[in-house]
């Protein structure tokens, strides 16, 4: 068995689709967005090399993608639940 059958497996059976990534990511920039702007404390890690992201490190980065990894998961499986994605 080789990688690409043994990947192309994984990813049928997880019931990962095109749909669930883009919710995922659609979840991650809203976070970003509330916490780019909710965030009162900012700058205090190092930064992400990005122009505009004066005082947006890598600590706030890292916590706003766990939010939005959170909130994704939620819609995910809700929407999972109501039948909505598949």
């Amino acid at each position: 068995m080789n990688i690409n059958s043994l990947l192309s497996s994984i990813i049928e059976q997880s019931g990962w689709s095109i749909k669930t990534a883009s919710l995922m990511i659609l979840a991650n920039l809203i976070a970003i967005a509330i916490g780019r702007y909710g965030i009162k404390i900012r700058g205090l890690g190092p930064s992400i090399p990005l122009s505009g992201t004066e005082g947006f490190g890598l600590p706030e980065l890292l916590a706003t993608t766990s939010l939005g990894h959170i909130l994704g998961c939620g819609i995910i499986l809700g929407l999972d639940r109501l039948g909505m994605i598949w």
